[in-house]
Order: C-alpha cells, then sequence, then structure tokens
C-alpha cells in the first residue's frame, strides 16, 4: 500500500531550526559571560561596588544585553551581584551580618567536608592534594598575590571534590566566591602567607585518618583567616574610598 504524502512527511526526521540553535548558542554565551565575571570576582579583579557595564559586555560578546542580563541575573541569585534600582548593576558588596553567615557556614561546611573524605579518599587522590600545597608553597615563594590566592581556594575546592557530593563542593565554591567579596571590604592587611602549612597539616591528618585533628586543623586555619578582617562598616567605607583614590590618584 502506497503511503499517503502526509504519512510521509510525519515519518520525516525532525532537524533543529535555526531559532533552537540561536538560543543554544546564547546560552553558550551566557556561561562563558557569567564564568568570566565570577572569575574576575573571585580573583580581585572587579572590587565589590564595582558598576557592570551591559553595553560593554554585549559589545565584547556580540550578544544582545537580553542574553547578558540572563548572565547577571544568575550571578544576582547567586549574590555575587546586587542589581540597584535606576541605577545599574554592581558587584555586590556583603554587610557584616552576610559575611559573618559565611564564614560560620563555611566552618561548618568544611567540618562535614573532612567526614567524608575521611571515609572516601584513596591515597593516591590524598598524594595528589599534598603535592597541590607543594606547588601552593612554590607560588608562596615566587608568585603574586593574585596566584596565591587563587591556588589557596583551590585548595578547598579540590579537598571538597574527594568527599564525592557534588552538591557540596557547589555550596562550598559558592560561598568561598561570597567570601571574596568579603575579604576585599573588610581584610585589614594583606598578609604574605597562602596558607600551604597549614593545608598540608591537614592533609597529614587526613592520612591518619585523624578526623579530629583534621577539623581542629581546619577550625586554626579559618580562623586564621577570619581574623584578618575587621567586620565594621567603618571598615567597609574604608576599603571603598580607597578603592576610588586607587582609581583616579
Amino acid at each position: 500500500m502506497k503511503r499517503t504524502r502526509r504519512q510521509s512527511a510525519k515519518a520525516a526526521p525532525k532537524t533543529t531550526g535555526p531559532t533552537e540553535a540561536t538560543e543554544s548558542n546564547s546560552d553558550d554565551v551566557s556561561e562563558r559571560i557569567r564564568t568570566t565575571l565570577a572569575t574576575a570576582i573571585g580573583e580581585g579583579a572587579l572590587k565589590p561596588g564595582t558598576k557592570i557595564l551591559e553595553d560593554a559586555i554585549a559589545d565584547h560578546f556580540g550578544v544582545s544585553r537580553t542574553v547578558v542580563r540572563g548572565a547577571l541575573g544568575v550571578l544576582e541569585s547567586d549574590h555575587l551581584l546586587e542589581r540597584k534600582k535606576n541605577r545599574g548593576t554592581f558587584v555586590a558588596e556583603p554587610g557584616i551580618e552576610e559575611a559573618k553567615a559565611l564564614f560560620e557556614a563555611r566552618r561548618k561546611l568544611e567540618h562535614v567536608i573532612l567526614e567524608l573524605v575521611i571515609d572516601r579518599a584513596t591515597t593516591e587522590q590524598l598524594d595528589t592534594l599534598e603535592a597541590l600545597t607543594l606547588e601552593e608553597e612554590q607560588i608562596h615563594h615566587h608568585g603574586d598575590e593574585k596566584s596565591k590566592t587563587v591556588l589557596s581556594g583551590k585548595f578547598h575546592i579540590v579537598l571538597a571534590d574527594l568527599g564525592g557530593n557534588a552538591v557540596m563542593t557547589e555550596m562550598l565554591s559558592k560561598i568561598v566566591a561570597r567570601l571574596s567579596l568579603v575579604m576585599a571590604l573588610y581584610e585589614e592587611e594583606k598578609q604574605d602567607d597562602c596558607g600551604a602549612d597549614h593545608h598540608r597539616q591537614i592533609v597529614s591528618a587526613l592520612k591518619s585518618k585523624d578526623l579530629a585533628k583534621a577539623q581542629h586543623l581546619m577550625d586554626h586555619h579559618l580562623a586564621d583567616i577570619e581574623g584578618r578582617v575587621r567586620l565594621t562598616e567603618g571598615q567597609g567605607d574604608r576599603h571603598t574610598f580607597m578603592a576610588v583614590l586607587e582609581n583616579f590618584s
């Protein structure tokens, strides 16, 4: 029996139209924009309070402002950016209570992550983590401040990965990113210390399966970081003002 023309048309394979391809490409570019800005914020290139120039981003990536706003919306939901009515979008400036909550959340989360690492990480994985601390030591002596900051944060994310819980790794990554803004606003004085020694001691405790010691060392390490900030409104205002002086002098 002959198939009708209508049946043949129905059986024809579905092709992806140009609209769908365009949407897919927009999603890719939106992710690139999000990653670019998040990295710049995490590394301190974009300071708290910096205005985000949507037109400049659209021109650079060759997309519409609608696509740009989609990427910015994700960063707003992650609390790295904040939209101010009639003024635009800016790099977030965490308040004191938010900063305290972030530090507290990180301490609790890192404790749980260490429990998972003790249970799940292999000797080879811990050896790799230890090698990262040696790389940190080299950067500490010969690298620039940006390299120190990036590598120090990387240790904690790699450590979380060894726990085998992707949700916790994502949570920690977002907390660390937000704390980079806290440090930029409230840190009293930059320390010439990438934390490699603390990290190495933590790895040693993990290799010995000594959870209590690993958690104690992590608490000491994080307390050292928290001790570098002065959580007062004046301190945040001072950093913002100093940034203006640096930009215009």
